[in-house]
């Protein structure tokens, strides 16, 4: 199959299905559950913690099949900057693409600051006697190599993510060998009393807690619907790397998650003194296999963080990209690299707010960051694109859709749920940190710029709303590559 150039965003699509699946696996997986277990338990209070990470998948299922259709019907470069801005053009002018991007440079690097965490904190597992500050600066050194392997061309990307692929399922495949094959039912099924009481208020606070961080382990299913200008049939790819990802995941989670649980006793997961809170999956292989095969995959773990960094990072510094081109952002944003085809100062911006991300992350608490994002990501995002999906059937009924979401719209339903309670918890989640408050004001700092923007832009509300179809009758990405169809529609 030739390589076929998008004329439009200047990006040439070069990336087939399999490395699709892999890059939005890596970042999916990645150092997300090695770090968040002791975290799921805290928040049930035990090993019914499981039911954080079905419920997860399930919102991520219903999530991801929003990303689908919307992905397979806009391949643009920048994800939900193009969706947002196809969808709400109409009333709203630009406002809504701006404040995309506006959240997005803030949300992406700070869930990529996430894995940086989690590599210190694995990496204290080899280095016991590593200090706050060593640790710190490790943490930057693997920020500024992840920005440097990224400085090169996309598609020698894509063979390396295959290559990172590769050892995260190494990686989650000891752990899991290692954990059932001396695994306790006992320990992993034995609830404590009261553990799954519905009525209780105690039980949906933890609930929604858990959801949260559930959720927040399996982001990373649209990483490429991000570089939608960069995939090669992507009507056929994008739906199936986001499906394929989401259940691959979940079953990879739910037995990582119940194999854990059948070997570490989830006490000691709530104790900031013993390794099992810090490096659970070093503290399972110790159990099981013994010290030196505790190294061994605590290194390969290594190497699973940095992969997911690495292709989170390659994924979101495409969202400015976009806006710029299209006038909604700095320009500056809009300039690829002359030879490599990449956008230099997205990378860049995106590397230091994971930087001071990490610094930040380290010096409070890896829960505290996680919630934080999350609840900004929702408010601009996620409900958005639940609403988006609805307004382009109605607004673009004649859009070309390779893919239509199954079970319209129960997918939806599900997913507007599931994020508004993630929202409403948020700060009873987060006692004190006042994590609802904070994405408000965000959102509000980012519409008085939009409206300084606009004015000197002259653009909505200040001057005429400027409508763009061209999806709706750009020519189809889909019948330029040679062979391959489409999915059969839903």
């Amino acid at each position: 199959m030739s390589d076929r150039l998008d004329t439009r965003a200047g990006f040439v699509r070069r990336i087939g299905l399999f490395q699709a699946t892999a890059i939005n696996m890596s970042q999916m997986c990645g150092i997300g559950p090695f770090v968040t277990i002791p975290l799921m338990v805290a928040a049930f209070g035990g090993p019914q913690a499981v039911i954080g990470f079905a419920a997860g998948a399930v919102l991520a299922l219903a999530d991801g099949l929003i990303w689908a259709e919307l992905g397979a019907s806009l391949p643009g470069a920048g994800g939900s900057y193009v969706y947002l801005r196809q969808a709400f053009q109409y009333r709203t002018g630009k406002l809504m693409p701006f404040l995309f991007v506006w959240t997005a440079m803030l949300f992406i690097p700070l869930a990529m600051s996430t894995g940086v965490i989690g590599f210190v904190q694995y990496l204290g597992y080899l280095w016991p006697e590593m200090s706050q500050g060593q640790g710190d600066a490790v943490g930057l050194v693997v920020t500024a190599a992840i920005i440097a392997l990224l400085w090169r061309r996309v598609e020698n990307i894509a063979r390396l993510t295959v290559v990172l692929w590769t050892v995260m399922i190494a990686a989650v495949a000891l752990v899991i060998a290692a954990a059932f094959t001396h695994f306790s039912p006992e320990r992993a099924f034995t609830y404590p009393a009261h553990a799954v009481e519905l009525t209780s208020h105690q039980f949906w606070l933890g609930f929604a807690a858990g959801l949260t961080i559930g959720v927040y382990d399996y982001l990373g299913y649209n990483t490429t619907a991000y570089m939608g200008a960069e995939i090669r049939q992507p009507g056929r790819t994008l739906p199936r790397a986001i499906v394929y990802s989401i259940l691959g995941i979940m079953t990879i989670y739910l037995l990582l998650q119940i194999g854990t649980l059948g070997v570490v006793d989830w006490r000691d997961m709530l104790d900031p003194g013993n390794v099992a809170s810090t490096s659970v999956a070093s503290a399972v292989l110790e159990k099981t296999w013994g010290r030196g095969a505790a190294v061994a995959v605590t290194v390969l773990i290594l190497v699973t963080a940095v992969a997911s960094v690495f292709t989170g990072l390659l994924g979101g510094s495409r969202v400015p990209y976009d806006a710029a081109r299209e006038g909604v952002f700095f320009r500056a944003y809009g300039t690829l690299h002359p030879r490599h085809r990449f956008p230099v100062l997205g990378l860049l911006t995106m590397g230091v707010v994971m930087a001071v991300g990490f610094l930040i992350g380290r010096h409070t608490d890896l829960a505290t960051i996680i919630q934080l994002l999350t609840t900004v990501m929702v408010i601009v995002q996620a409900l958005a694109q639940v609403a988006a999906v609805t307004v382009l059937r109605r607004r673009q009924p004649g859009l070309r859709r390779p893919y239509r979401m199954w079970c319209y719209p129960l997918p939806s339903l599900v997913a507007l749920v599931g994020w508004l309670v993630i929202y409403g918890y948020a700060d009873e989640s987060s006692p004190g940190r006042h994590p609802i408050e904070w994405s408000l004001v965000w959102a509000a700092a980012g519409a008085v710029a939009f409206l300084l923007w606009a004015r000197h832009e002259k653009e909505w509300p200040f001057g005429p709303k400027r409508i763009s179809e061209e999806y709706l009758h750009g020519a189809d990405p889909d019948a330029e590559g040679a062979g391959g169809g489409v999915p059969g529609r839903g």
